[in-house]
């Protein structure tokens, strides 16, 4: 019996790991996204004996576009939020990632910390946090958080520019969120850390390289693919979050607005905006990648 290339080896070993997805795209996903697509071009009336589709063209997205009185505005605010966010997150996401990946004592339990917001971002205590009084009273009041002045005061003593001024505000107002949209990141910027060979670090120490010089010659170029991958899925969990005003749009259309039809229409309005989104910043941001031949 002949052996098996490496190149063959690898492609059934790909072939692996991606069959758990395809099959369960197949089985779960395919038809709900089919009929999804066929509801947004149709009038749904559901009666005692099921649903039944009239067809209305594309009556349905002008209906989301043109006559929905605030789809255009809240799609429009839910991508300025994630254009703002994403950026905060991931320089975030790597910032605490580098430091976790420093030896000192505690490092562990550190590490258990702040991945703890991906546990409390599941279903189950989301919704407890949801209808909790208190988070209400802390994160939805009007009031401002302590010490808020004496950080306003701080950067306007910098003299930045309005616009970075503007958005480091937003970012520090914002830093509950994302604290607890980072833990994957987090996760996966400190597996990648871990891969960089140490033989790199010993050539650049003898070498004579600074630790900030170490970082943007060694460490970053190394890590820089994981970039891609993490902009896809903070773009997709920004999008697609529990709290998204979007979101919550969508299904209110759905059962107590303008019915399944429209519905659908703005979600797959969304998803084709998504995957604008996606498909430019991915293209943009692998211009910049470091492949390791």
């Amino acid at each position: 019996m002949r052996k098996m290339s490496m190149d063959t080896r690898r492609a059934l070993t790909g072939i692996v790991f991606v069959l758990p997805f395809v099959i369960g795209f197949i089985a779960f996903f395919l038809y709900p996204f089919i009929l999804s697509l066929m509801f947004s071009f149709s009038d749904v009336s559901v009666g005692a004996s099921g649903y039944e589709l009239t067809s209305v063209g594309l009556e349905n997205y002008e209906s989301a576009l043109l006559v929905h009185e605030s789809y255009v505005r809240t799609l429009t605010e839910t991508v300025q939020s994630m254009l703002a966010n994403v950026p905060a997150i991931l320089i975030f996401s790597l910032f605490v990632a580098v430091l976790l990946n420093q030896p000192f004592r505690g490092r562990g339990v550190a590490r258990v910390v702040f991945f703890l917001p991906v546990i409390f971002n599941c279903g189950a205590v989301l919704l407890i946090e949801n209808y909790d009084f208190l988070t209400n009273t802390l994160t939805g009041g009007s009031a401002a958080s302590p010490g808020s002045e004496i950080v306003t005061s701080l950067f306007y003593g910098l003299k930045l520019p309005q616009g970075v001024l503007g958005y480091i505000m937003n970012a520090v107002r914002a830093v509950p969120d994302i604290i607890k949209a980072s833990g994957i990141q987090i996760l996966v910027f400190l597996a990648g850390l871990q891969s960089v060979p140490e033989s790199l670090y010993e050539a650049s120490a003898i070498e004579g390289a600074t630790g900030w010089e170490t970082f943007w010659k060694v460490t970053f170029p190394i890590i820089s693919p994981l970039i891609p991958t993490m902009i896809v899925y903070t773009v997709i969990d920004s999008f697609t979050a529990p709290n998204n005003r979007m979101m919550e749009l969508i299904q209110n259309t759905a059962f107590r607005g303008m019915g399944y039809g429209v519905s659908s229409a703005m979600a797959w309005i969304y998803f084709v905006v998504i995957a604008a989104i996606l498909a430019f910043v991915v293209w943009l941001v692998s211009k910049w990648v470091f492949y390791q031949e």
